[in-house]
């Protein structure tokens, strides 16, 4: 092998490992902001607060798509939470096209400093959607706001929150994504965790 193809050889094989790189960059990332609240991400918890306090805290829902063909809506626009009391809320979403569509939510939480104490028990975000044409699926959305959150300078003034979704087109293919009807874990109607299935319209 010549010393130009030889260097062509190496830039190809850099390229291919910066591309990779990047690619690997992106779960990598969204794993650190899942685990700490950077950057306004909301954490995912294992489970919820041993105690609730009497402040509560209005949460407020922003969705938005960026391409797909979704109608993507939360069923109440905000709500009123006790502060470490687990709460829940729907978000309905529409294929309007003629085929089926996977696509997944990214979220963050504004301000930014509360996303560390936002957190998450169950979430459609979690994993990819696969909607059929024209199915409309109601899913159900488990959270909590950690009672730390009063203890630091930075967030205990804060009175609210806005926790803003934005479906995007999955990047893997459909197979693995969950099937609507497969969320599960969210709370019962007595505020404990139990079974209860997302509602297909």
């Amino acid at each position: 092998m010549n010393r130009n193809a030889r260097l062509a050889l190496i830039c190809l094989i850099s390229a291919l490992g910066m591309v990779g790189a990047a690619y690997a960059a992106v779960p990598l990332y969204r794993v650190f902001c899942q685990a700490t609240g950077f950057d306004g991400t909301v954490k995912r918890a294992k489970a919820p607060p041993a105690h609730a306090l009497a402040r509560t805290m209005t949460v407020r829902f922003d969705t938005n798509v960026h391409g797909v063909p979704f109608d993507f809506k939360p069923e109440l626009p905000s709500q009123e939470v006790q502060i470490g009391r687990t709460a829940l809320a729907f978000f309905k979403v529409t294929n309007t096209s003629d085929h089926p569509v996977t696509a997944q939510a990214v979220y963050n939480v504004v301000p930014e400093s509360a996303g560390a104490y936002f957190e998450k028990l169950e979430c459609f975000c979690f994993t990819e959607q696969t909607l059929q044409p024209g199915q409309t699926v109601e899913f159900p959305m488990t959270y909590f706001l950690d009672p730390k959150l009063v203890d630091d300078t930075e967030t205990s003034g804060i009175r609210e929150v806005t926790l803003s979704y934005t479906f995007y087109p999955a990047v893997r293919s459909p197979g693995p994504a969950r099937a609507p009807g497969s969320v599960s874990n969210a709370p019962s109607s007595t505020g404990g965790l139990g079974e209860k299935p997302v509602k297909g319209l």
